[in-house]
């Protein structure tokens, strides 16, 4: 079931229409359904089966509280790249024995706010964090469980700025120096390496590169064993796709169908990272048409959301589905839809066919959840937008607009 579907004519979030969700709280807005963030959630966790996992929400793609709290009550543990991802990760109630923390570049002060967490363990990245890592526990009297990421240089066959797995990537260690780095680590005493970690992008649709690197990677562990080095934990990472346009990215089931081959025999408690295949499709920013501007050249329709409140169209030139909150009968156009930030980049789509729509009318960008609002800023100081969340015929603001005030917060004047 889509939890995004007309009625009639009109667009619903579940069972309440958008139109009245904007009506409310205004537009620009995230809305997220929370049916589906459950339905996803539950296909993914389900999918291993009698296999020992946890299952780790990658923060980065949508970190409200409400969201990460839904997930946390259904079992969900966190993936984290910062000190701010896991103060919203305690703050939402997932336990800290429940945290991985990734990223190349944890600050010392992130070290020791995970240390006295006690998060379950950090995805080291380098041979100088480690060492960094060790000498940051040794302060604080604590031993720092650990997995190293493993980079197994696999293509990944997505777009080049969210590839991880090549070896021209600052991701990971290099398979190759991967069991030196291991048989090192035992000379670090406040270091006990109890994992091991693979990640080779986001939005991949193609089993075959997860198999690849799996495959290289329980190789590994096998050498690892033979060297009498115990790990417990195989952290699998994230990256499955989903369908923005015409991709056809695997199910969950078929997914971990494939996979488990490898994993089965492994005898270890397997981590995956999901995030975009949980929240990307569960969420739809709603923005308003401003103005229709017609040029010889072209047709353009100016709305009131900017590459400040979706940077994936900009940055990636990423495409998302723009519907109507109505369907009317009229003739379809061939028009850019941006919006009014000065800048050229400043784009949800181009050269896009799409209904004819007037100023006041609503459009729906989808496949919203994921690296929407988490990637927002105050460009043009522009002040972020609401969050919504919808179940059922209910619908509660999650985040509040910011205001002018809101973005002044914090800044000083300087009395010379």
């Amino acid at each position: 079931m889509n939890y995004f579907q007309y009625i009639g004519n009109e667009l619903f979030a579940e069972q309440v229409p958008i139109q009245e969700i904007a009506s409310q709280v205004g537009t620009p807005a995230y809305i997220y359904s929370y049916q589906t963030l459950k339905r996803h959630f539950t296909a993914h966790d389900s999918a291993f089966g009698n296999i020992d996992h946890l299952t780790c929400f990658a923060v980065k793609a949508n970190s409200n509280l409400a969201i990460l709290e839904l997930l946390g009550k259904l079992g969900a543990g966190a993936d984290i790249v910062s000190g701010g991802e896991l103060f919203r990760a305690l703050k939402a109630g997932i336990s800290p024995k429940k945290i991985v923390f990734a990223g190349v570049g944890k600050t010392q002060q992130e070290m020791e706010y995970a240390l006295e967490s006690e998060i379950l363990m950090f995805n080291v990245e380098s041979w100088q964090e480690l060492e960094v890592l060790n000498e940051v526990a040794g302060k604080c009297g604590k031993v720092a469980p650990v997995a190293l990421r493993v980079n197994p240089d696999i293509s990944s066959e997505t777009h080049p700025y969210i590839t991880t797995g090549l070896k021209e990537s600052k991701f990971g260690i290099d398979i190759h120096s991967a069991l030196e780095s291991y048989k090192k680590a035992r000379s670090l005493k406040n270091i006990n390496t109890i994992g091991t970690h693979v990640h080779i992008g986001s939005q991949i649709t193609k089993v075959s590169p997860f198999v690849d690197s799996l495959e290289r990677i329980s190789g590994l562990i096998q050498k690892l064993r033979q060297e009498d080095i115990p790990i417990r934990y195989f952290d699998i990472g994230g990256g499955l796709g989903i369908t923005y346009k015409d991709e056809a990215p695997p199910s969950p089931q078929e997914f971990f169908k494939a996979l488990s081959p490898t994993l089965q025999g492994m005898d270890l408690s397997i981590i995956s990272e999901p995030g975009r295949v949980i929240v990307g499709n569960a969420g739809a920013l709603i923005t308003k048409v401003l103005y229709v501007k017609k040029k010889e050249e072209k047709n353009f329709l100016i709305v009131d959301a900017g590459m400040n409140d979706i940077m994936r169209p900009s940055l990636y030139k990423a495409y998302h589905e723009l519907l109507p909150v109505f369907i009317e009968k009229r003739q379809n156009i061939l028009a850019d839809i941006v919006g009014p930030i000065c800048e050229s980049g400043d784009f949800l789509a181009r050269d896009r066919e799409l209904q004819e729509l007037f100023s006041g009318e609503l459009i729906a960008t989808m496949s919203a959840g994921a690296y929407g609002f988490t990637m927002s800023s105050n460009y043009n100081s522009r002040p972020r937008v609401p969050e919504v969340l919808v179940k059922g015929d209910k619908f509660r603001i999650i985040r509040e607009r910011e205001t002018y005030e809101d973005l002044i917060r914090g800044e000083i004047i300087p009395n010379f």
